[in-house]
């Protein structure tokens, strides 16, 4: 059976529901995954998503900052809501979700994106940033006979050197510094996760999901990074169908700097 699941970081699910239907409508995911929301639980915009088939909903918010969100068209169960580094915000949601006979433990997250100096001495966000990922080496890759696990959202972290549009300029921006780098693919191999986006396309192809706000024409400098991601548990790999990158999403009225990306499965 077709399964599929989208990611990404709205920035402002109010301000951006315009764009939110236009995915829905033309795309329709079974489930999709939002990060930095910007609103406090009681004021998520639930009748939106129910009126375009989305009943089941789940949200981690605060005002003004972060939050995520996870909207589906089949039934989902609130997992946890976890507290990373002994701070009170919300950047991650777990939900599982049935397809295809197996139980998908579905993870949602928004890392810090660690602020402009890449020094963890002098910038406490990037301490911060760093102290999450290592956190993150908790979440791991759970799968069964019929359980398996997916991790999305905005990492906030190029890992690869064709996950940004010049290594060598980037190297030491925040996103794409060594020592974030290293210590995301640590935690994501020590996890025991699947890099699904990378799984069949080469890795000197360039790969994006965000351009900056900054960029006067976003699409002629095409100055990308890949800080969005769509992780799996190893027994998801044989039902992995393909993913898309809206890049076009980017462009639509009042867009977000993020893009949605779709991940597909055929699963039994």
């Amino acid at each position: 059976m077709p399964f599929s699941i989208a990611t990404w970081n709205i920035n402002s699910v109010r301000l951006r529901m315009p764009i939110i239907e236009r995915l829905l409508d033309e795309y329709a995911p079974d489930v999709l995954c939002l990060q930095e929301t910007k609103v406090p639980d009681e004021l998520f915009p639930e009748k939106a998503f129910r009126k375009l088939g989305y009943q089941h909903i789940a949200f981690h918010g605060q005002k003004g900052y972060h939050g995520v969100a996870t909207v589906a068209r089949r039934p989902i169960e609130l997992v946890e809501k976890r507290r990373f580094c002994e701070i009170d915000d919300s950047r991650h949601l777990s939900v599982t979700v049935r397809a295809g006979g197996k139980t998908i433990l579905l993870h949602n997250f928004y890392v810090p994106a660690g602020g402009d100096e890449p020094d963890p001495e002098i910038n406490k966000k990037f301490r911060h940033k760093l102290d999450f990922v290592a956190e993150m080496n908790a979440i791991r890759a759970e799968h069964g006979e019929v359980s398996a696990s997916v991790l999305v959202g905005d990492l906030n972290i190029a890992p690869l050197e064709h996950d940004v549009w010049s290594h060598k300029q980037l190297l030491n921006v925040v996103s794409h510094t060594p020592v974030e780098t290293q210590s995301f693919e640590a935690m994501r191999l020590g996890g025991g996760w699947v890099d699904l986006m990378r799984l069949n396309v080469p890795p000197e192809q360039k790969l994006y999901t965000w351009w900056s706000y900054r960029a006067q024409d976003w699409e002629a400098s095409n100055r990308g990074r890949r800080l969005d991601h769509v992780w799996s548990s190893p027994n998801l790999v044989g039902a992995f169908a393909g993913y898309e990158i809206l890049k076009a999403a980017r462009g639509w009225d009042r867009p977000s700097d993020h893009v949605p990306v779709i991940a597909r499965f055929d699963l039994d």
